[in-house]
């Protein structure tokens, strides 16, 4: 992954969000060892406080866990919670600008779902 510093994106949410799709590839599996906030600042090329709010943001989502004087570990059922929380919240945010800017063009629902199923042949 290449961090974009153009983004609005804050550095250290694309930080969480690369491990979270780490975690949902099965690449870091539960209770397993993930990169301290010093690797993930030599991988990503960033300062290493920078690298630690990302840790933090997924510590306070409980998908991380720290052992003291260890590091970070992957949370049991870490992926099911990464999934649960990008459906409940990122998925229906989206589903939802969808559906309104739909409406603005006046796309109709059968329009809508034809659509989603081109897409769904082209990715």
């Amino acid at each position: 992954m290449i961090i974009n510093t153009e983004s609005t994106k804050p550095i250290y949410v694309q930080i969480a969000e690369w491990l979270e799709n780490e975690i949902i590839a099965e690449r870091f599996k539960d209770d397993e060892k993930v990169y301290s906030q010093y690797q993930l600042a030599d991988l990503f090329n960033i300062n290493p406080a920078t690298a630690a709010k990302g840790l933090t943001i997924l510590v306070e989502d409980k998908i991380l866990y720290k052992k003291r004087g260890l590091g970070m570990f992957v949370a049991p059922e870490a992926k099911t919670m990464i999934l649960e929380k990008r459906r409940n919240e990122t998925l229906t945010k989206m589903v939802k600008d969808i559906v309104l800017e739909a409406k603005r063009l006046s796309v109709t629902k059968e329009e809508l779902i034809q659509l989603i199923h081109n897409c769904e042949g082209e990715i």
